[in-house]
């Protein structure tokens, strides 16, 4: 009886010392903003994939996260995200590349060299592990101050979705169509007058007559209600993105214990396979409910890709070149990436990098 009274007080003592230690640890305030909404799922990953992984790691640790969760706009929007980081509004950002071509212009490698991949799944992955090996895109995030974790945002294959049907280029001709930042681009040559915008305002400016139609992607399309205002959906074959990632303030990650650390670059991976395997199930889905909904799917043939890439400049090369010119490392980037896409098993209908 007093073996066992003894050890049980033993094992409430253990008890304590466990729960007083986790009451000591040292409680970090965190705030993680992202410029869309949750609606979005590189939002809603963040908040129920990452968030909960860190945790989940530091467990045990000295360490806990108090977290602030500023989506939506509330602290910054889409495109002010970096700049939020940077100044220490945020301690991590959602952070899209894409928006912020200027100081992450090497990031915006895929948007300049569309017909590339549609395995965003290929896509997404290579392009962290090059933020991760390539010296030119880790400068690109030490140079604004940002230290970049991961959880790389992957983008479906890209569709026009019109207010008109589409047989052929020729009936682009005169209509304004609204593309996300350098993907204005893939509309040269098309006749279309390309028009910059974001998801965040598609579905009014197209209900308005402002667009006559958008270059955007399934996964978001339905969410949006895209569908209800431009009901043709043609699947061009544009390719798959990567549109950002992840990003803490590096002043605040290199202050922070290696534990803490590598809990954040842990999550950040566990995010992307999340986040990833919810967009792989969701495309073909979300696709086929937008029909169910009354928007008519069609899907081009090869000749009808090849004439689309052909008419383009190869704006892939021009955009290497002006980085090359700022002394940025545009052209090895435009290799790198390429080559790492073609190692992968991709067959680009345009080679950008090698004509």
């Amino acid at each position: 009886m007093q073996i066992r009274q003894g050890m049980l007080a033993a094992a409430l003592a253990l008890g304590g010392l466990a729960a007083a230690s986790q009451a000591g640890a040292e409680a970090l305030n965190v705030t993680i903003v992202a410029g869309h909404p949750p609606v979005f799922r590189w939002v809603k990953h963040a908040s129920q994939t990452f968030i909960p992984a860190v945790n989940a790691a530091l467990e045990g640790t000295d360490y806990s996260i108090e977290w602030s969760e500023q989506y939506g706009g509330s602290l910054a929007k889409v495109g002010d995200e970096l700049e939020a980081v940077e100044e220490g509004l945020a301690e991590i950002g959602l952070v899209s590349s894409l928006f912020d071509p200027a100081k992450l212009s090497v990031q915006n490698v895929t948007y300049f060299t569309p017909f590339v991949s549609s395995d965003s799944t290929a896509v997404s992955s290579w392009m962290d592990k090059l933020q991760e090996t390539n010296a030119d895109m880790k400068a690109a995030w030490h140079e604004n101050g940002l230290e970049y974790l991961g959880g790389g945002i992957g983008i479906d294959d890209y569709l026009l979705m019109t207010t008109f049907p589409v047989n052929s280029i020729a009936d682009l001709e005169g209509h304004k169509i609204a593309a996300p930042g350098p993907a204005v681009n893939w509309l040269e040559g098309t006749g279309a007058v390309g028009v910059s915008g974001n998801l965040t305002t598609y579905y009014n400016e197209i209900k308005t007559g402002v667009y006559d139609g958008v270059i955007v992607f399934a996964s978001a399309a339905l969410p949006g209600k895209l569908h209800e205002v431009a009901p043709y959906i043609t699947k061009v074959g544009f390719g798959a993105q990567y549109a950002g990632g992840l990003a803490a303030n590096k002043d605040w990650f290199d202050g922070l214990d290696p534990a803490v650390q590598a809990a954040l670059k842990d999550a950040a991976r566990a995010d992307a396979v999340a986040y990833q395997q919810d967009l792989d199930a969701s495309v073909e889905k979300f696709l086929g409910l937008m029909q169910q909904q009354g928007a008519t799917v069609t899907e081009v043939d090869e000749a009808f890709r090849q004439q689309w890439a052909s008419g383009m400049d190869n704006v892939a090369r021009l955009w290497a070149q002006r980085l090359d010119g700022e002394g940025k490392a545009g052209s090895a980037v435009l290799k790198a990436y390429m080559d790492t896409m073609r190692a992968a098993g991709a067959t680009p209908v345009r080679n950008w990098d090698q004509e």
